[in-house]
């Protein structure tokens, strides 16, 4: 017998309305195919892309190509990796671009990855408060990247008085603890294509018991793909089997989890 085939993103049935709050559209392969991968995410029920500009070079080489693609919105900041990069000059012309383009609507992803330390950490966090303070200053809501760094992001954001401001945890893979620290600051959560994992135990516990009104749902395209795509290049019209693992894991109707969680997306981002 062959091996079984994986079920189409467009026969999951879900209504459009759909927001994918999290992808690289910039990058290959799914910049060579931009107009086809947003056409087959609106197939798949997406209405909305966020599209996510690892820093300001990135942003202006990157955002004219989607003129003609109105249901995507940007987000811009620098990634910890590339922290030793940041500079005066960069934070500026960050700045200068969320003042001139009202598509970009946070600063991210941006925080500390202490997994690749591509950047010292000394570097990074310093370049994560950076970043903060500019995000109060713009009065723009926040997408951070945390990984292997969990005390130092909560002290960072303790000190730069991110309780109760809008931020948004990008590709929460912790525990249900974890879980309930974010949403004591009043922030939200982002779940990723790996909840759709089964071993994956801890993360699947907490997406079950995320408060319904901090949840919103992610591919961070061209990273991460769910099951059954795992190992594929990801996309965002593969964002519903990330939707219908977190609906059977809460008990939810999938349309149901998918509309609450754009909705939920459309008030963090002012959509």
């Amino acid at each position: 017998m062959g091996k079984k085939k994986r079920p189409l993103p467009e026969t999951l049935g879900l209504p459009s309305g759909g927001v994918e709050t999290h992808a690289h559209l910039d990058m290959p392969p799914l910049r060579d195919d931009l107009d086809a991968v947003i056409e087959r995410a609106a197939r798949c029920g997406v209405s909305r892309i966020g599209q996510v500009f690892l820093g300001p070079q990135a942003y202006h080489a990157g955002h004219a190509a989607f003129a003609g693609h109105p249901g995507v919105f940007f987000l811009l900041g620098t990634h910890p990796h590339d922290a030793k990069d940041l500079t005066p000059d960069g934070l500026e012309a960050t700045a200068a671009a969320f003042r001139a383009d009202p598509r970009l609507r946070a600063l991210g992803e941006i925080g500390l990855d202490y997994h690749y330390d591509l950047s010292p950490r000394e570097t990074q966090r310093a370049a994560f408060a950076d970043q903060l303070a500019l995000a109060r200053e713009l009065d723009v809501p926040v997408v951070i990247h945390s990984r292997e760094a969990w005390g130092d992001t909560m002290d960072i954001l303790s000190d730069m008085g991110f309780h109760k401001r809008p931020l948004l945890w990008h590709c929460f893979t912790e525990t249900v603890a974890r879980m309930d620290e974010v949403v004591a600051h009043g922030w939200m959560l982002s779940l990723p294509g790996p909840v759709t994992y089964p071993k994956n135990e801890a993360l699947r516990e907490a997406a079950a018991a995320v408060p319904r009104d901090r949840l919103v749902l992610e591919t961070d395209s061209p990273f991460l793909s769910p099951d059954p795509y795992r190992g594929k290049t990801n996309e965002p019209a593969l964002l519903g089997f990330t939707a219908l693992a977190v609906a059977a894991l809460r008990g939810q109707e999938p349309a149901a989890l998918w509309l609450e969680a754009a909705a939920n997306a459309e008030r963090f981002f002012g959509l």
